[in-house]
């Protein structure tokens, strides 16, 4: 595989928020983490990408990332969104891919810190065009809709061209028309050739989009496998409607 977490193990003091947690992604595969909330989901993605300490291995294209910064990790090629998808507004929305394409100079960052205007270079344009937002280049980050800014936060990951993006619930916040234009999008980016990692509490969107499901509750993993079986396992029927072990 070209992803490949094995053992992943999170503590937060008594608090053991992951447990041993196995997941792997290939290629241009589009796979779902579901689970309740407070199974582990976001610490998942967190303890992946280096924003927390976690015990076990992270391997990318057979590049061990286990013990690197966040930055490191970037750079290698795994890239994430974040569930508040904040941009920048009073820059246009290619800047703000721009922002996250370009790795500046110590000159450059302090001609932008002094004013100068980020240039958008091709990789921000092709991002846009992936995602069908080439029209809203130029227009002020502040002035475009939720659906749009949420496609413009995937965008602003993929302008980095990295190997694999998470994607920390994107379609919070959106109704049924944006979650289902959403989930058209990052079809087509995952079946274009890149990997990602999709955390969404809109089941329909996941069930509907990916390859492949893995299923938290209480920091370990449930279930796995592909939507249909995963949709039908006991296991995870019962996580969901509160009756699992360690629910009244």
């Amino acid at each position: 595989m070209m992803f490949q977490a094995e053992s992943v193990d999170v503590r937060y003091g008594g608090v053991h928020a992951l447990r041993a947690v196995e997941l792997a992604v290939g290629e241009g595969q589009l796979v779902g983490l579901i689970g309740p909330n407070g199974a582990g989901k976001t610490t998942f993605i967190d303890a992946i990408t280096g924003f927390t300490r976690a015990g076990g291995r992270i391997t990318l294209d057979g590049r061990e990332l286990s013990g690197l910064p966040p930055h490191r990790r970037a750079r290698h090629g795994l890239a994430r969104t974040w569930q508040s998808g904040e941009l920048f507004d009073d820059l246009t929305v290619v800047e703000n891919l721009a922002v996250s394409a370009q790795h500046p100079s110590w000159w450059a960052a302090i001609g932008e810190t002094l004013g100068r205007r980020v240039r958008a270079g091709d990789a921000a344009v092709e991002a846009l065009d992936r995602l069908g937002l080439r029209a809203l280049a130029d227009e002020p980050a502040g002035t475009i809709s939720q659906g749009q800014r949420k496609l413009v936060g995937v965008a602003r990951a993929l302008a980095a061209r990295p190997r694999m993006i998470c994607l920390d619930e994107p379609a919070a916040g959106l109704d049924t028309a944006e979650s289902t234009e959403l989930g058209r999008h990052l079809r087509a980016v995952a079946d274009s050739g890149t990997a990602m990692l999709l955390v969404d509490h809109d089941m329909g969107l996941v069930l509907g989009i990916c390859d492949h499901v893995v299923v938290l509750e209480f920091g370990a993993v449930i279930a796995a496998g592909p939507p249909d079986r995963v949709r039908d396992d006991p296991a995870v029927l019962a996580a969901y409607l509160g009756t699992a072990k360690g629910t009244p």
